[in-house]
């Protein structure tokens, strides 16, 4: 990539100085040695464990986050399962993740430690889904075709702020049954009336799976701003519909976002679908997309977790758990040929044409490294000052702890209690091409 013109363009800007900020949060976590026990206790329940009986099989779901411990929370379902005299195996539950292919997804769940020897059990991947039942207005719900044979269901996920819309159900448990067990098929259906009216059919079809489907329970977790495991609940089909929603506000309420509202350049190191569904999650990057439609807090509580907003938003490179998904660079306005030259197109058009998200997927402007993104992101600043831009710099949208700001941000900093300067003022660390790693 000729690059001569846009250097030339962009040579009076310089890259200011950066300092590293710690942000604090809601600390309080499960640590992962307990993690067994507890899932264990949730699921003693009488309401649960009664549901399980010897012989049966019982599908438990995989979902294609980053979930925190999700190895160790599966591994503790399966082994209670057994406990219990039941015969358990893994389904990846991840609607069109891993190219829309069995092979794709088994390759996402194995890559979280998620395989049959570590978790002692088969694990079933399959494209194939059966319709179980109507929705209310007589459309079609499908789910996984071997979790539908089971003789029992176990949803695990994560309750968390949904990247595309807001309601009582976002995601979580609920999400996990209709999208998730839906595989491409299912998502498909229920993506096809757009995002502004997804929290009504994620409702709609959520209550006409549990009814139908054989659900036992779903084990739904949060996580905090450090991204460990804060709470782990397990919910019968009636709990789910009736206290999800509060558990999802309590997640809203303990996610990790950025403390200062406003920056001139946000500097995103990786994207990736395992940080986000959205590759970086626009709860903390400011990045909600135009075509969403979301009708904002059609529930009644207030869903907005941050004021954050970047003019210019740079994304620098792929996760490698992203297996080339680069589904979220489309809202980047800045990208590097290192990035673009990683993203599989395949891996991200099926996501992004079932989710109707076809602008998730574009590529943005593109550059050959990493220093010449942030030129050209502060020249095209509007009302920017250019000699002393505001600038913000994060690894991923989910560990954002240890975040980095120029120098015409310390002022905001020093007056900001849960902000401390844990750094000296130094020139950002590129090497000979330009690229900060």
């Amino acid at each position: 990539m000729n690059d001569d013109v846009i250097r030339n363009i962009c040579k009076d800007i310089s890259v200011p100085k950066m300092i590293k900020v710690r942000q604090h949060f809601v600390e309080d976590n499960i640590s992962p040695q307990d993690i067994p026990d507890v899932v264990q206790e949730c699921l003693k329940r009488d309401a649960i464990s009664s549901q399980i009986k010897p012989g049966m099989a019982i599908a438990i779901t995989c979902g294609s986050r980053g979930v925190a411990n999700i190895n160790i929370i599966i591994k503790a379902v399966v082994d209670y399962v057994k406990k219990l005299g039941a015969n358990p195996f893994i389904f990846p539950a991840m609607g069109s993740h891993g190219g829309a292919t069995a092979e794709g997804q088994l390759q996402i769940v194995n890559g979280y430690g998620v395989t049959e020897e570590a978790m002692g059990c088969p694990i079933k991947a399959s494209m194939e889904t059966k319709q179980i039942a109507t929705t209310d207005d007589g459309r079609p719900v499908f789910i996984d075709k071997y979790a539908s044979e089971a003789d029992g269901i176990i949803l695990v996920g994560r309750i968390k702020a949904h990247t595309q819309f807001v309601g009582p159900y976002e995601s979580g448990l609920m999400k996990m049954a209709v999208i998730g067990m839906g595989k491409q098929h299912g998502a498909e259906s229920v993506h096809a009336q757009g995002f502004k009216n997804m929290a009504k059919n994620i409702r709609r079809y959520g209550k006409a799976i549990l009814k139908n489907a054989p659900v036992i329970c779903g084990i739904g977790t949060i996580e905090n701003a450090y991204d460990q495991t804060y709470k782990l609940a397990a919910l019968t089909p009636e709990e789910i519909i009736q206290q999800e929603p509060d558990l999802l506000k309590e997640a809203k309420k303990i996610m990790g976002h950025i403390l200062i509202d406003d920056a001139d350049v946000l500097i995103v190191d990786q994207i990736g679908k395992n940080i986000s569904g959205d590759g970086m999650d626009p709860n903390v990057s400011g990045t909600l997309p135009r075509e969403t439609g979301v009708p904002r807090g059609e529930d009644g509580s207030d869903p907005k977790i941050s004021n954050f907003h970047a003019n210019r938003v740079i994304v620098l490179d792929l996760t490698e758990e992203t297996h080339g998904n680069g589904n979220g660079l489309g809202l980047a306005d800045i990208t590097t040929k290192r990035c673009v030259d990683k993203v599989i197109d395949e891996m991200a058009y099926p996501n992004a044409i079932t989710a109707t998200l076809i602008e998730m997927v574009k590529q943005p402007l593109c550059v050959s490294n990493d220093k010449l993104a942030i030129q050209v992101a502060i020249k095209t600043c509007v009302g920017a000052d250019k000699q002393a831009p505001r600038i913000i710099r994060i690894k991923n949208t989910m560990e954002i702890q240890e975040i980095e700001v120029s120098e015409a941000l310390l002022p905001e900093v020093q007056a900001n209690e849960n902000l401390e300067i844990i750094g000296e003022l130094a020139p950002m660390s590129l090497d000979d091409k330009g690229n900060l790693f």
